[in-house]
């Protein structure tokens, strides 16, 4: 029996380059996305923009220098933005109202800037994923429980500002929601503790 094609999640890159964060991120969500048979897209990626190798070779992944009005001209109506400032939450209904799902740059800024604003204006119906901010790889495996897995936004595993400890005298607190493991932990991107914990004097802005 084949397996069920999962969704097309998009990424709309808005930023000229590809900081250390949001590239741990991007390959989260490429090898997750992989592992359950959908596509992820990131778009509107300026000319000379270097995709890294990993991300490159991840079958599920494709590089876009074409914005998503573009690629979804014909079928806009099937594609669903997470946007914080929507009027209706995700509901694993919407996996058979919609076929992509499209994420505005960094979600996870602290405080938001509200990037997600600029493909409001494009028209795409939005959905919300809850009122607390969540980095992008976390959205979208939100986004993915949901739709693909029917688990309803309030029942997804949530762990709210975890601390991050990496020895006895050092630990942080990050500002977002994750989802979190079977242990408590919040799932984050391989590689993505040790990176915070690297470069602890620069803010988490500076990391994206």
């Amino acid at each position: 029996m084949a397996a069920t094609k999962g969704k097309t999640f998009i990424v709309e890159h808005l930023d000229e380059e590809l900081g250390p964060w949001s590239e741990l991120e991007y390959l989260a969500i490429a090898k997750e996305t992989q592992a359950t048979n959908g596509t992820f897209i990131l778009s509107s990626l300026p000319e000379g923009f270097q995709v890294p190798t990993d991300l490159r070779s991840n079958d599920a992944f494709s590089a876009e220098h074409r914005g998503v009005e573009e690629l979804y001209a014909a079928n806009k109506a099937r594609v669903c933005l997470l946007d914080p400032a929507a009027s209706k939450d995700l509901s694993p209904g919407d996996g058979e109202a919609f076929d992509a799902f499209l994420f505005g740059g960094i979600l996870g800024d602290d405080p938001p800037r509200d990037r997600t604003s600029e493909l409001r204006k494009k028209g795409f119906e939005g959905r919300r994923l809850g009122p607390k901010q969540m980095t992008t790889d976390t959205a979208v495996r939100v986004t993915r429980i949901v739709v693909q897995d029917k688990v309803p936004l309030d029942q997804v595993p949530y762990l709210d500002f975890p601390e991050l400890k990496f020895n006895l005298h050092e630990s942080t607190q990050m500002p977002f929601r994750y989802v979190s493991d079977e242990s408590g932990n919040p799932i984050m991107p391989e590689g993505m503790k040790e990176l915070i914990q690297n470069d602890a004097d620069k803010s988490v802005n500076d990391l994206f």
